[in-house]
């Protein structure tokens, strides 16, 4: 577990699981083997696994705790989920649970659960199996999703059997418990924490911004997935609603962010996976920060 601080406030990460995940033509649409080729150099091993040249993955979500809220930052794949379509991923029993015990927390501490997108790995854990039904795991938080992402994946119900298994068991249950807010894109949750839209990968897609003690912290989703999109940002997901808009949210993000002090909370980054986007020649790399 890696704990930082953006001013007074303390982020905590929570991990469900990491691991190779896919190799890079069978995520990123243009990810050849010759663009591919002189990157192996930093991504070996830590962030490409050598032996299945598959890109590594994390799973995790982040805590922020401002003293006043704990904030939790996307809520992974989830216990017990009906993932036929995906075989790593259905009926799991990860310790995500245990992991949150273990950095001082409860579901019940949980005030704030802020999805930045509704995506099948993002919105596991806002629901739990009690007594054979799905029931809202955080009991006492909001959930805070942006209403054009949910009215998204309303409007798909029928489209897909993953799609709807995901929005069925995660999603609605929260809604119909009326513990959820469909807000603005640019919503702010409080004095310094805002959403920022970055669309593309979704069409609700967000990253959450947090200003503290002249500190900055941006938790980013699936802005980037993984730190060879930081080098080559012109690459968009296999999976991605709209791969262009996704495209110019990635080089919107790095014009503004690059070269500050920002620090970068990406979903699924291994490695110490946080860090600061640097300049380097013509185009960005990523500083991890050090254990």
């Amino acid at each position: 577990m890696i704990t930082r601080h953006c001013g007074a406030c303390r982020i905590d990460t929570v991990l469900e699981s990491v691991g190779p995940f896919r190799t890079p033509s069978d995520i990123f649409t243009g990810a050849t083997d010759e663009l591919v080729a002189p990157h192996l150099s930093w991504m070996l091993p830590d962030y490409m696994d050598a032996e299945t040249q598959k890109l590594l993955f994390s799973f995790k979500s982040f805590v922020i705790r401002t003293g006043r809220l704990n904030i939790l930052v996307d809520a992974c794949i989830g216990n017990h989920k009906e993932r036929p379509g995906r075989p790593n991923w259905h009926r799991q029993n990860w310790p995500w649970l245990e992991n949150l015990n273990a950095v001082g927390l409860t579901p019940e501490d949980i005030d704030i659960v802020m999805c930045t997108h509704l995506h099948i790995d993002h919105v596991g854990w806002n629901t739990q199996l009690v007594d054979g039904r799905w029931v809202p795991t955080f009991p006492n938080a909001r959930y805070v999703f942006s209403a054009d992402e949910y009215r998204h994946w309303e409007n798909m119900l029928g489209a897909s059997e993953v799609g709807d298994n995901v929005f069925n068991d995660s999603v609605l249950p929260v809604v119909e418990a009326g513990r959820a807010d469909l807000v603005d894109n640019d919503h702010e949750i409080d004095h310094g924490i805002v959403m920022e839209p970055t669309p593309g990968h979704t069409p609700g897609h967000v990253a959450l911004h947090l200003d503290h003690g002249g500190e900055t912290a941006l938790f980013t989703g699936d802005l980037f997935h993984h730190p060879l999109q930081i080098a080559e940002p012109q690459l968009s997901s296999t999976v991605c609603t709209d791969p262009d808009l996704s495209r110019r949210s990635r080089y919107d993000f790095l014009n503004r962010y690059g070269d500050s002090d920002a620090m970068i909370y990406p979903a699924h980054f291994t490695g110490t996976g946080i860090g600061k986007i640097v300049s380097e020649g013509a185009g960005w790399t990523f500083d991890f920060v050090a254990e």
